[in-house]
Order: C-alpha cells, then sequence, then structure tokens
C-alpha cells in the first residue's frame, strides 16, 4: 500500500492587510454633496458659463482636487498620474469623460498614460509581432504600478462620467492593477492600432495607439456605483462677486514702467 506523502506544510503566521479608507465604491455618506457643491460653484462662477456658446468643464486636475476634498485626501498632482489623490495607505488616479446618458453608461474607455515601446525599450522596429509590442506596453504599465505598490497597500482609479450640460453625473472606483501579459492577446485594426483582448472572454480590455503611444483601458461601469444630479445656478457676474468681497478700488495699484 503506497503511502500518501506527508503534508508538513509551515504554519507562517499572517498580518491582515491594512483596511484601505472606505470599501471600493462605498463612498463617504457626504461624499455627493461635497461633490455637488464644488460642481454648482464652478457652473456658477466660471465666466465662460455666462457665454451662450461656451461653459465651463470638469476634467483633470478640477477633477482631483474636487474628489480630494470630497475624501478629505490630500491632492498631489504627478507625472505618472497614479497617485494623484493620497488618503493614508490608498493612492487614486482620477478620470473623466463625456457621456450623454451618465446614468445609462456601461463601459468606459479610460486614456492611461503614453505607453512608448520605442523610448522604454529602445526599440524603433514597429513591423514586429503584434503580440511582442503589446506585451511591451503592458510592462510599461505594469512597472509603474509595481513602483507604487511599495508605498501604497491600495490603488484605486475613481472615474467621473459627466453629462454635456454638467447636470447629470456618476462616479465609480476600480482597482489599479497589474495585467499579465500572457491573459491577454493583441490584433491590430484597421486603424493600424494595436488591441489587446482578454485571452479567455475574448473581451476587448486595451488599445494602444502607434501615433503617441496612447494606452487606453477599457473598463466595465460596476452595478455599485454612486448617480447623483445637481441644479445648473444662475451664473454670478463679476459685478456680483466683486460686491461680496466688498471690493475696493484700493486694491489696484498702478506701477511705474520704469524700473
Amino acid at each position: 500500500m503506497t503511502e500518501s506523502p506527508q503534508k508538513n506544510h509551515p504554519r507562517i503566521r499572517t498580518v491582515a492587510r491594512v483596511p484601505p479608507p472606505y470599501p471600493l465604491n462605498h463612498f463617504p455618506s457626504d461624499f455627493a454633496l461635497k461633490v455637488g457643491k464644488e460642481i454648482v460653484y464652478i457652473l456658477a462662477t466660471d465666466p465662460l458659463g455666462a457665454l451662450r456658446d461656451k461653459q465651463p468643464d470638469i476634467e483633470g486636475r478640477v477633477w482631483e482636487r474636487i474628489f480630494s476634498i470630497a475624501v478629505n485626501g490630500q491632492w498631489k498632482p504627478s507625472n505618472v498620474g497614479l497617485d494623484d489623490i493620497i488618503l493614508g495607505n490608498c493612492a487614486w488616479s482620477a478620470k473623466t469623460l463625456k457621456q450623454n446618458k451618465p446614468f445609462e453608461s456601461s463601459k468606459v474607455r479610460l486614456i492611461s498614460g503614453r505607453n512608448s515601446s520605442a523610448y522604454s525599450f529602445n526599440e524603433r522596429n514597429m513591423q514586429r509581432k503584434p503580440q511582442t509590442i503589446g506585451n511591451e506596453v503592458l510592462a510599461i504599465w505594469n512597472e509603474r504600478v509595481e513602483n507604487l505598490r511599495a508605498r501604497y497597500a491600495h490603488m484605486r482609479t475613481v472615474v467621473l462620467i459627466k453629462s454635456p450640460a454638467l447636470t447629470e453625473f456618476t462616479v465609480f472606483e476600480t482597482e489599479t492593477l497589474i495585467y499579465p501579459p500572457d491573459k491577454f492577446y493583441w490584433e491590430m485594426n484597421k486603424r493600424n492600432n494595436l488591441e489587446g483582448y482578454d485571452v479567455r472572454t475574448k473581451e476587448h480590455r486595451f488599445t494602444w495607439q502607434f501615433s503617441g503611444s496612447q494606452f487606453t483601458v477599457i473598463e466595465p461601469v460596476p452595478a455599485k456605483r454612486l448617480r447623483f444630479s445637481v441644479r445648473r445656478p444662475p451664473h454670478l457676474s463679476a459685478e456680483t462677486v466683486l460686491e461680496k468681497m466688498r471690493f475696493d478700488s484700493s486694491w489696484i495699484k498702478v506701477h511705474s514702467g520704469k524700473s
């Protein structure tokens, strides 16, 4: 009779992972109110809001600042773009995009940096196999994420989907992940850009442009998301704002052009 192998696995003291500031997509109770107030303020005070053919927008660093206020985090814009907002052991990248019906969004395309194979791998030959280039594109992304994971236990992307009129919004988070290259295959599309697909589900997950090296991640919008709307406020004129500030002409001093 053959003896079964002994399972002498060593006991390892497990250390509970430090929890994040809040569970994924379970935003603080006053989150929507704080974000909404900032949006209403922008709509009311931006000078372009008074022009019929123009209106203010909420993107880039504006959304980063608003989100940091809403979660009581630190806004520290970075070159990498993966740790623009910090709260304890969690870092966020903040993205915005415009859709006609934010409440009904099921999928978004997130521009996630420029992953230049030519620069990072010193490889100028773009006639190589799509899989080779695609693997390099993911390797660049993974290296950035790995470097930051040494500093933060949790990394997320927070996405703001906004309506053109800036009255309806959807906000959700996704974990900032490392993508194993062997889990994806790459093909060239009709526009001569690379598209990355999940090996198991065949789902389109990435697009990479040869021109500009722009890397786009395609994310599903989760069922657990925050949807809210704001009432567009009347625009505050310059005169109204200055009056509230008790502006006085003495605040302006003309200096001579001579040194």
